[in-house]
């Protein structure tokens, strides 16, 4: 019977100690060691018009994207539910959470693929983001469209068993519009998020913002969680744009698709992936991969 141990370090040693000594049938854990990997990925919807680069021709593009990086976390906008169903059946290890979801066929969704070996869900949901945010399709605020966050609590995993860390997660697409409208919705995001997120699950906010990294939406997202940080900051990289209409503005704009995560995650690496095949591209946007491990 295996029994496993986890190992605290005396920082002011100067050197690892081990506070006890660990019986020899123990498997010790290194919650340090395990990485957690995800992707934010504006999908684009299902359009018809879009020539070469109609769903069918790209979303095994994507699908090589998705999985060649083998994420726990991968959260999607503008999908609507056929389109993600067949993202859906396409990815090995990854599973939309939707459970808890009544869809709206003309709707688009932000939405949850989660590893299921490495994260146990235990509670999702969505969140509209208006002045009903409990009212499916509502809109408010002058936004072009209805617009949510689909939220998620789980288990991150350490040891293959119940013992774990608990994370908070949310994935957002926000009014591609006015700026102020996208203000206040993420106003509407961070004041739900607020209600049912304990302060101990690690906080992770993604998704297409269609903000740069110094607008006002930053902003109101940091004054209400002064926890989250920007790994492509922190990292110190060079500013790129993630929108690049299928190649046709590539260097034009900005970088409006983010992946904020917890002052107790450290940042190891994060990218746009610039994947194509024969001229296609996955999507009109980049795909932003990030991958973290525990301070």
């Amino acid at each position: 019977m295996k029994h496993f141990a986890y190992i605290y370090i005396k920082e002011n040693l100067g050197r690892e100690e081990l506070l006890y000594e660990v019986p020899k049938n123990f498997e010790i854990i290194d919650f340090m060691k395990k990485k957690l990997k995800i992707i934010s990925s504006n999908i684009r919807f299902d359009n018809e018009n879009d020539g070469d680069h109609i769903w069918d021709n790209r979303k095994y593009i994507l699908r090589d994207s998705i999985q060649s990086f083998d994420p726990q976390i991968l959260g999607t906008q503008e999908g609507r539910q056929p389109q993600l169903s067949s993202l859906n059946s396409l990815l090995d290890d990854q599973d939309i959470v939707d459970s808890h979801r009544a869809w709206i066929k003309e709707r688009m969704y932000p939405s949850l693929f989660l590893n299921s070996k490495d994260l146990i869900i235990q509670k999702s949901g969505d969140i509209w983001l208006s002045e009903t945010p409990s009212v499916p399709g509502s809109k408010s605020f002058d936004s072009a469209f209805p617009r949510l966050c689909s939220w998620a609590s789980v288990l991150w995993l350490q040891s293959g068993k119940n013992e774990g860390v608990p994370l908070f997660i949310v994935n957002c697409h926000l009014d591609h519009v006015l700026e102020k409208t996208r203000n206040l919705q993420v106003e509407v995001l961070c004041k739900e998020v607020f209600k049912i997120r304990d302060e101990e699950m690690h906080l992770i906010i993604m998704g297409d913002f269609n903000s740069h990294p110094e607008s006002e939406v930053r902003k109101v997202l940091l004054k209400f969680f002064p926890c989250l940080y920007d790994p492509w900051k922190s990292l110190g990289l060079e500013e790129e744009a993630s929108h690049h209409k299928f190649g046709k503005e590539r260097g034009a704009g900005s970088r409006i698709d983010w992946i904020m995560v917890d002052k107790r995650f450290e940042a190891e690496e994060i990218y746009l992936d610039k994947i194509q095949k024969e001229g296609l591209f996955p999507s009109d946007h980049y795909p932003l991969k990030c991958t973290l491990r525990l301070n």
